[in-house]
């Protein structure tokens, strides 16, 4: 060895000390997002129905995010907003039946780009193959609840037994324990199919609130009126929840419903083992009785469905919740803690009974906010409190790669939100963009594009069969039941507000119709 090589062995050294040394500052990264988990059955939201006291862990050791909304509520876009940091329009995935181009540049192939160990594991729903990670294991299409068929990344399928909210969680604890010892930092996104349609709980959870009556908000019985998109909706709890495949309220010759609802019910009920079928005939069989004795009718019938959805649904947030905590508790056992943000989402809103439904779509406040809490004991000042600036799902991209220090890419429409996580000083948005394209769709909830601020907001639906205008005053009116889209006082403001709205769309580049 010469005297050069002698002399930049101790450069080479530390510079692979530093690498090292950067590379164990990077934080690891685990996003856990669920689908269709309401905010207002969340504790640290204040929900009246339900404690969730690992998520709530998580906003009471970080942040937890009052105004966080998404840019389009339906499962794929929203999952494609996420990934690419950009809004339908831009990324492609404008409605769940498009193919995402998995071509495009997404978060998580930057990270593995520097470095991160990277994994997908749970429910995908975007069609194509995952890229841009290490590891993956999904869920066909949206998935099954009990004995579910997981895709592996060599592209075989199997059938795994037990329940998809443990299996989905033991895949990733399994994974990290075959990464935490490296030593690159990883990122682990970690997607529940819980509580998705058609809500079937977890044999453990039967007894959670049996027997619990359920506050009827206050919109429940809602006519719609002024509202004509809101009127020709097909998600009203007591027209549209189906007796079997939704309540399950099923047996041979019974209950009168759609071929669809008995053919995917069977779907779904069929790959129940034979202890699991016991229990659950044990369960929902006095619940067909009880609704065959009752003999129900018009709002009575409706308050009685929406008493069982939500007893169903809640039932697989518990478990949603419960495996939240084992991901905690995994971290703290192996020192993660410290170095690791862990994000808790919904790809969307949710109705949960308000103006009498269930599911999401419409740009109104149910289903536009997402929850978000945000931990990060290294990153995150004064842990504990809330963030009261609007961030939406294209957002979380360029805060992730904020905080991995790599750059954002200018094509990315979000902005991170590191500084507001640092309470540092920052020019924030004031207003928010929504275009929801699903129509003809499964519900019949029709295309429509809008603008919140922190007090208004302005909506248009579009289409063959509608043009609608609907205009907000959320402080005097925050359930979205009288629009004054004809207000006289309002005219001026009206016009201000779609002159925002077109301003709002071009920024985006948003000409779609």
């Amino acid at each position: 060895m010469n005297r050069t090589s002698v002399l930049l062995l101790p450069l080479a050294v530390a510079s692979a000390g530093n690498v090292f040394a950067q590379k164990a500052q990077q934080p690891n990264i685990i996003y856990i997002m669920s689908d269709d988990h309401a905010y207002q059955a969340i504790s640290a939201y204040g929900s009246p129905y339900i404690k969730t006291p690992n998520i709530d862990r998580i906003a009471n050791e970080g942040v937890i995010f009052r105004n966080s909304f998404c840019a389009n509520s339906i499962s794929a876009p929203s999952r494609a907003c996420v990934l690419t940091g950009k809004h339908s329009n831009s990324n492609g995935q404008i409605n769940n039946g498009v193919r995402f181009d998995s071509t495009q540049v997404t978060f998580p192939k930057l990270l593995q780009s520097v470095g991160y160990k990277t994994a997908m594991v749970g429910k995908w729903h975007l069609r194509s193959q995952p890229t841009g990670f290490n590891y993956w294991i999904t869920m066909d299409d949206q998935g099954q609840y009990y004995n579910p068929t997981f895709i592996h990344q060599d592209g075989s399928t199997k059938d795994e037994p037990g329940y998809a909210t443990d299996l989905i969680t033991d895949f990733a604890i399994n994974w990290m324990d075959s990464v935490k010892k490296g030593q690159e930092p990883f990122c682990l996104l970690l997607y529940h199919k819980a509580p998705h349609r058609n809500w079937m709980p977890d044999i453990q959870d039967f007894d959670a609130f049996r027997g619990v009556k359920f506050p009827i908000p206050e919109t429940f019985h809602d006519n719609y009126e002024g509202r004509e998109a809101a009127a020709k909706q097909k998600m009203n709890i007591e027209k549209d929840m189906l007796p079997v495949y939704d309540l399950k309220l099923y047996e041979p010759n019974g209950i009168e419903d759609t071929e669809w609802s008995f053919k995917n019910f069977h779907g779904e009920y069929d790959r129940l083992n034979p202890e699991q079928k016991a229990a659950w005939d044990k369960e929902y069989k006095p619940v067909l009785a009880d609704f065959k004795k009752k003999n129900l009718q018009g709002k009575a019938l409706a308050e009685w469905k929406y008493q069982r959805y939500m007893e169903d649904y809640l039932r697989c947030i518990v478990s949603v919740d419960r495996n939240i905590g084992r991901v905690l508790d995994y971290l703290d056992k192996n020192g993660l803690t410290e170095n690791t943000i862990i994000v808790y989402a919904s790809d969307q809103g949710f109705y949960l009974g308000e103006h009498g439904w269930f599911d999401k779509r419409f740009m109104y406040e149910e289903s536009l906010r997402m929850p978000l809490v945000m931990r990060y004991p290294k990153g995150i000042k004064n842990p504990g409190r809330s963030i009261m600036q609007m961030v939406q799902n294209i957002d979380y991209a360029p805060t992730f790669l904020d905080f991995a220090g790599v750059k954002i890419p200018e094509e990315m429409q979000g902005v991170s939100f590191k500084p507001l996580l640092q309470e540092k000083k920052v020019k924030w948005r004031n207003s928010i963009y929504y275009h929801y394209y699903e129509y003809p769709g499964f519900h019949s909830v029709r295309k429509h594009y809008g603008m919140r601020d922190d007090r208004y907001k302005i909506i248009h639906f579009y289409g063959n069969d509608i043009n609608a205008w609907e205009f907000y005053d959320l402080q005097q009116d925050p359930n979205e039941m009288y629009n004054l889209i004809a207000s006289p006082e309002q005219q001026q403001r009206i016009s201000d507000y779609k002159q925002k709205l077109i301003e709002i769309r071009a920024q985006y580049g948003d000409n779609l119709q």
